[in-house]
């Protein structure tokens, strides 16, 4: 069943509880094509639970979510066709070469030429030098990388980075947020969580942020930044933070609730 606008992503009135404790209540968004989303919230508001929905491994109690097209309940195996999910902890194997860990996956992709396929993407992020070392010796930023790589094989339409940069140093992050742009720039649709608000500050073009089961704001930073008024500091005007505006809008105590 295909759903009728052109996002990439649309989920309406989405509801999830455990063991009679809602977690989801009502969720509603969209993700356009080709751009960088951002889902934010504090831990334990449902971001993972959102996604695992979306990404099929979770069934919702009520609710609709369409992914690329495709009801994620009712056309589980042609949303998985569609997409790449990047967890918090990379999905490398550390005794296998880089070149390896891609051929591995583009095998099981069913791919005709998995070997181009691999070197193509080594090239991309910058590890072909690297290609025949085991993954193991990577630093955190090569080894993320490789794990976006990875996620990239068989071209899928929409990636899910679930804390993506989680644990990596300033370089190795930096390198994880230049290869989501040029995901992003060359068609790819980026659903976004992390707990860091100046990565989605500086990746997302757009921000919904998840409270208590639900969606209390969605919108682009700058129209974020209108709801509240700059401070002037010494006759310049200081735009608030994504931070401050987070805190803000959850009310200031940063605790959330639920899965």
């Amino acid at each position: 069943m295909m759903e009728r606008n052109d996002a990439a992503v649309s989920v309406r009135g989405l509801k999830k509880g455990f063991k009679n404790v809602p977690v989801l209540n009502g969720v509603g968004f969209d993700v356009q094509k080709g751009s960088i989303f951002a889902l934010l919230g504090a831990n334990g508001a449902g971001k993972t639970t959102t996604i695992k929905i979306l990404v099929t491994l979770l069934k919702p109690d009520a609710g609709t979510a369409f992914v690329d097209g495709f009801d994620a309940v009712k056309a589980p195996d042609k949303v998985r066709e569609r997409i790449s999910l990047t967890g918090q902890f990379t999905a490398v194997d550390d005794i296998l070469t880089g070149r390896e860990n891609l051929l591995m996956i583009a095998r099981l992709r069913h791919l005709k030429n998995p070997r181009a396929a691999a070197d193509g993407l080594l090239k991309s992020f910058g590890l072909s030098d690297a290609a025949n070392r085991r993954a193991g010796t990577y630093s955190g930023g090569m080894k993320r990388r490789l794990d976006l790589a990875m996620s990239l094989v068989g071209e899928p339409s929409v990636i899910f980075l679930d804390e993506p940069t989680a644990g990596l140093d300033p370089e190795g992050r930096l390198d994880v947020w230049k290869t989501v742009k040029d995901l992003a720039r060359n068609g790819t649709t980026i659903f976004l969580t992390t707990q860091y608000l100046d990565e989605a500050e500086h990746l997302a073009d757009r921000i919904a942020i998840l409270h208590q089961g639900r969606i209390i704001a969605d919108d682009t930073l700058a129209e974020l930044r209108k709801l509240f008024p700059p401070a002037k500091l010494e006759y310049v005007e200081k735009q608030p933070t994504l931070e401050e505006i987070f805190l803000a809008i959850i009310g200031g105590d940063g605790r959330g609730e639920g899965k």
